[in-house]
């Protein structure tokens, strides 16, 4: 086959090009430049931008293919780092890595792929694509605790057909720097990127507050049943089940306190017990179905976050309004703005955003 790899500067990625490369496929290699932030490109565990580059590069000239680099500055500021920020100052908790698959990293990689001619798009990501009876399935990775399928859960049916994710059999990391090792890359010890790669500092409210000075603005920490406990630094801090931070309102007599919710209009903390934030209906609004939308009431199982296992769940499509109702068997602490990931079984069925409850 013809094709497109895409590279990042990473172990994982550059193992996928010369794993292609050594089956004999005709292998391109594209990478893209994200940001330019200074810091962020020398600090180790970023991606997408200065020595990433070279990387990518190096081993493209290794492995004697094809390399491209394609500026995507202008529009990943646009639809990530400002979408990001503006989730935050909506009260929202962002997870801006799904936004780049969205609509960064699959689809101007899959037009590039397409204005190539090639014949599929491969990536470093760690879930599998089998063959089902009704075409591609996406399913969790062999390897739990690096799996990424939640991450590509906006991935449209169509971005499935053309993809390929070569790394998502192997059974841990290790084996996927065996690899390198053996193949003679000069990355098999690289670090692994971080999630947020564009934050210099790891400290995200500080690039938020860069772009969204009002994020950073202190307000009131109020209780659930009204009384107000004290102040805040800024709804850039904070997330939904979040106990640190709150400084004086972090407990009422002996009773521990969380973040119950986050009021943009009013730059409000509402905090409670932790007993008082799971939800038993978690509305979620963006889906993106690699299924047929289901008519009736479907029992699987989701994922609230990245970092958590899937728990049983009954779904409900509203296709006049776009929205899915998420009712789980435990009531469930849930983020807006977060993703919801749907599977049955290893399968992963579609996901979306969550949203405010009404």
């Amino acid at each position: 086959m013809r094709v497109l790899v895409a590279m990042s500067g990473g172990v994982d990625s550059s193992v996928v090009a010369a794993l292609l490369h050594a089956e004999g496929h005709e292998v391109i290699g594209a990478t893209l430049q994200l940001y330019d932030h200074g810091a962020a490109t020398a600090r180790k565990g970023a991606c997408c931008a200065g020595q990433d580059i070279h990387d990518a590069r190096d081993v493209a000239d290794r492995l004697g293919i094809a390399h491209y680099v394609l500026d995507r500055e202008q529009r990943f500021r646009s639809a990530v780092i400002e979408d990001f920020a503006a989730s935050y100052a909506a009260g929202e908790t962002p997870i801006p890595c799904i936004r780049c698959n969205q609509t960064v990293k699959f689809h101007d990689l899959v037009e590039l792929a397409r204005d190539l001619g090639v014949e599929a798009l491969a990536t470093g990501h760690y879930a599998r694509r089998l063959a089902g009876p009704a075409g591609p399935e996406l399913h969790r990775a062999a390897d739990a605790e690096r799996d990424q399928s939640y991450f590509l859960c906006a991935t449209t049916p169509a971005q499935l057909a053309f993809a390929r994710f070569p790394l998502g059999d192997y059974p841990d990391k290790a084996a996927v720097r065996a690899v390198a090792e053996r193949l003679g890359l000069a990355v098999a010890a690289k670090p692994d990127s971080q999630d947020i790669c564009f934050v210099p500092t790891g400290r995200y409210h500080e690039t938020v507050a860069a772009l969204r000075p009002e994020t950073a603005l202190p307000g009131e920490i109020v209780h659930l049943d009204g009384r107000v406990l004290g102040t805040h630094r800024g709804l850039g801090r904070y997330t939904v089940g979040q106990g640190r931070g709150l400084g004086e309102a972090s407990r009422d007599g002996e009773t521990p306190l969380y973040v119950a919710r986050l009021e943009a209009g009013t730059r409000r903390i509402v905090v409670g017990p932790r007993a008082a934030l799971p939800q038993s209906t978690i509305p979620v609004r963006e889906m993106n179905w690699l299924i047929p939308p289901p008519t009736a009431p479907l029992a699987c199982t989701v994922k609230l976050r990245a970092r958590e296992t899937p728990q049983p769940a009954v779904v409900s499509w509203d296709a006049a309004t776009g929205r899915l109702a998420v009712v789980p068997a435990a009531p469930a602490i849930a983020a807006p703005g977060q993703a919801c990931a749907l599977y049955e079984g290893t399968r992963l069925l579609g996901g979306g955003f969550i949203a405010r409850g009404d």
